[in-house]
């Protein structure tokens, strides 16, 4: 399927070609804020699974590069803006980029040293597995990567600070709503209007960080286990099934984004040029160092009839 065809398929890939997005996914963080003003009073701010960079391409442009333009700031006052990975990513003005895991505690303390010892207002992550398709299992990986963003979540973020997250809906969605609960007085799930209705995904946002009385980084997934269990103490299988009947869990679930703007699932007419014809934009910033960079080069060799794949390059 060429290029032109995914263009008139999807506006919004089209749209982040010609805004300068290096992916689709920055109107989604862009809707949310328009829906809940995340960005408001934001100096300290964290990507998680960062990479190819969208999510902080909207950070620098709606954080920095407004602060760095405005007359009288000081380097002192600039926003700071984290971002972290496995993989590298090309730079983008005004952020540091980190390359860790985000379930270690040495990556939380170098993201500390970058605030010179302060906290993040705000923890962004736009992070997902690569799906199956079968789409309970695709939930489970994926409420676990989130979980794993706020083990990193609960050392970076000050109180009353937001965590913004990328979450599969699905039977056991109650049973993290409630996870995250425990975190924050605030918590509702949001489906950007660039979100396509066809996707199970969601977004979590969380707003006001205020952690049980007395909490110990060291027993997070305790805590959160507890969440499983009606009694709180026994059973502890993380199953949300008991949350159902007269226990039942009602999620505040919003739709954000201009409702009379693009539609994510419709194709759009390609605009034409004077001549008639369509000018297909390349994206605007390939992957440096995809993780499935090997698997192209195999089966790049096995088009050409090359055997000795031991030749093939194995780093980044």
């Amino acid at each position: 399927m060429g290029k032109a065809s995914r263009d008139k398929r999807d506006i919004y890939y089209r749209k982040a070609k010609e805004e300068g997005w290096r992916a689709r996914s920055a109107f989604k963080l862009l809707q949310i804020d328009e829906e809940f003003n995340i960005f408001e009073g934001v100096k300290r701010v964290v990507d998680l699974c960062a990479a190819p960079g969208s999510w902080s391409q909207v950070l620098s442009r709606k954080l920095y590069l407004p602060a760095k333009l405005s007359p009288g700031t000081k380097d002192n006052d600039l926003p700071l803006i984290v971002a972290i990975d496995l993989q590298p990513m090309a730079p983008i003005e005004g952020v540091i980029q980190v390359q860790g895991d985000i379930t270690n505690a040495k990556t939380a303390e170098v993201v500390i040293r970058h605030f010179d010892g302060c906290k993040a207002d705000l923890v962004v992550c736009d992070g997902a597995p690569d799906v199956t398709g079968l789409h309970d299992m695709d939930e489970f990986v994926q409420s676990q990567l989130i979980l794993a963003g706020l083990t990193i979540v609960t050392h970076i973020l000050k109180q009353g600070g937001k965590f913004i997250a990328k979450i599969f809906r699905g039977k056991d969605t109650s049973l993290l709503y409630c996870q995250l609960k425990l975190f924050f007085t605030e918590v509702t799930f949001a489906k950007p209007k660039s979100s396509r209705n066809s996707s199970i995904e969601a977004f979590a946002v969380c707003e006001n960080y205020s952690p049980p009385e007395g909490f110990n980084e060291k027993n997070l997934h305790h805590l959160l286990e507890q969440v499983g269990s009606p009694s709180g103490t026994e059973d502890l299988d993380c199953s949300s099934g008991w949350l159902e009947g007269p226990n039942k869990v009602y999620i505040p679930f919003l739709a954000c984004g201009d409702l009379s703007g693009y539609d994510s699932d419709r194709s759009y007419p390609l605009p034409k040029s004077a001549d008639g014809t369509y000018q297909c934009l390349d994206p605007i910033q390939p992957p440096i160092a995809p993780p499935y960079k090997r698997a192209l080069e195999m089966k790049k060799a096995s088009s050409k009839g090359i055997h000795n794949l031991d030749k093939l390059s194995l780093g980044p």
